[in-house]
């Protein structure tokens, strides 16, 4: 099981770091294999847990080289996205090479983060965009980047965690209509999220 919550103690020093780096890369792409889900054409869910968001702060810090200041904004920002065993958190982006057609597509998905769902077992659960900064412009223009969190009751995260469960991610915005089935060693890497309660 992933640890819940990341702290001050839990950062190397940038010379440890570089000394692990390769091999901790090595893990963190192996492991993001089952936690990435592409829904229709441009969309793509990225599930963090405690590693991913490790590493991130970690190159973060390797960038930027912000010293004592940096790391405690890196871990403001990136410490709410890791799963605390009630909820799945996501980073959904919006990914399109082409400069013009990015625009016009962000340009009609205001809104998309209230769209989302993942759907299981009888069950809906509704996205709940985080709050940090607002995605949708007053035109109605989307950021190409959202942070998510799929928030669980007990019985949802049971039913989640079943071997088997039939689970379907969904954007239904009236631009961007569509689902994908999760595949169960992505399901099963998810389930790994949501504490037995």
């Amino acid at each position: 099981m992933s640890k819940r919550a990341i702290s001050r103690d839990d950062i190397m020093s940038l010379d440890a770091y570089e000394k692990v780096r390769d091999q901790r890369r090595a893990a963190v792409t192996a492991l993001k294999r089952n936690r990435r889900i592409s829904v229709g054409p441009d969309v793509t869910f990225y599930f963090e847990n405690f590693d991913t968001i490790w590493h991130q702060i970690h190159e973060m810090l390797r960038i930027e080289k912000g010293g004592e200041a940096q790391v405690e904004d890196e871990l403001s920002a990136y410490a709410p996205l890791i799963p605390d065993g009630t909820n799945l958190v996501a980073t959904m982006m919006i990914e399109i090479e082409e400069p013009a057609r990015r625009a016009r597509v962000l340009a009609g998905l205001g809104g998309i983060e209230e769209t989302l769902s993942l759907s299981f077992d009888g069950a809906t659960v509704a996205a709940v965009p985080e709050g940090d900064v607002e995605r949708t412009t007053e035109e109605g223009k989307t950021s190409s980047v959202h942070f998510v969190k799929f928030p669980f009751t007990p019985e949802q995260a049971r039913a989640f965690r079943r071997p088997g469960t039939r689970a379907v991610l969904a954007v239904a915005h009236p631009n961007y209509d569509h689902m994908a089935a999760l595949p169960e060693p992505v399901r099963e890497a998810l389930a790994a999220d949501l504490d037995d309660q």
